[in-house]
């Protein structure tokens, strides 16, 4: 069966009725996996009928509260009812400095957010150059983009052979285009329209450049703050990028 990937929020830090913060799902091989934890993110695995116990992996770009602001909460809920429910290990895998942050997050809630350590593993990969993790029907490559000092940029290679590349937030890097190379699929941040953009974001068109350069077959643009929504991104990603558009919505299916 081929993966699977729900997005779970198309949006920013910016509170919106019709998009949540930034996030989504990939179902691989019986697989679940969360790539960034913002506020809302449990509500909307809910509405798509999975439950958090079924997440055996959440990916973090970065730390920002967007991205992760919703973290401690995963992990409290997947402590209740007790005895905990869960029965498979959960693992978090995120740049170099997610340890530390961590354990300032544990400085505040304690072990109300501490997971059996047979049930928890902490996977920190390298910020200063392209890292790579192998796990049972997948394999996971990184490489740093230009955002915050932990921010990554992930390609998931499934079972079958097939790419998806999630930018995480990020603004023009060399290292977007190499971990990108001919992704079946990359979703990308597109933060702001062509005439209004912000250090350590993309716009469309950047993302159409990148995606072109890397050979992506279908581009799926996120993050969206509300300027966007009266701009006409994909006419201005179309510019510079010639392969399928996608412009993500919240609770949308795409295929890998």
């Amino acid at each position: 069966m081929e993966s699977q990937i729900t997005i779970l929020g198309s949006g920013t830090c910016v509170p919106s009725l019709a998009r949540n913060p930034c996030a989504f799902l990939m179902k691989t091989r019986g697989e679940k996996l969360l790539f960034d934890c913002g506020p809302g993110v449990m509500r909307r695995l809910l509405e798509i009928g999975v439950s958090i116990f079924d997440v055996s992996y959440i990916f973090l770009s970065h730390f920002h509260p967007d991205h992760s602001g919703e973290l401690a909460s995963f992990l409290f809920a997947l402590k209740y009812p007790a005895p905990s429910p869960q029965t498979q290990p959960l693992t978090i895998v995120a740049g170099e400095g997610f340890q530390s942050f961590f354990e300032r997050l544990k400085a505040v809630y304690g072990n109300w957010i501490e997971l059996p350590p047979d049930m928890f593993t902490v996977v920190e990969l390298d910020t200063k150059k392209a890292d790579h993790h192998a796990c049972k029907t997948f394999t996971v490559t990184s490489i740093p983009v230009a955002h915050r000092p932990e921010s990554l940029a992930y390609r998931i290679v499934d079972a079958d052979d097939k790419a998806l590349v999630y930018s995480g937030d990020t603004d023009v890097c060399d290292g977007l285009a190499v971990i990108a190379a001919d992704a079946d699929l990359m979703i990308c941040e597109s933060a702001f329209p062509d005439d209004q953009k912000v250090d350590g974001h993309l716009t469309p068109s950047l993302a159409g450049k990148i995606a072109q350069a890397a050979g992506v077959k279908r581009l799926v643009l996120t993050h969206f703050y509300p300027v966007c929504e009266d701009a006409d991104i994909e006419n201005q990603c179309r510019t510079t990028y010639n392969g399928q558009i996608i412009l993500a919505q919240d609770l949308m299916t795409i295929d890998l």
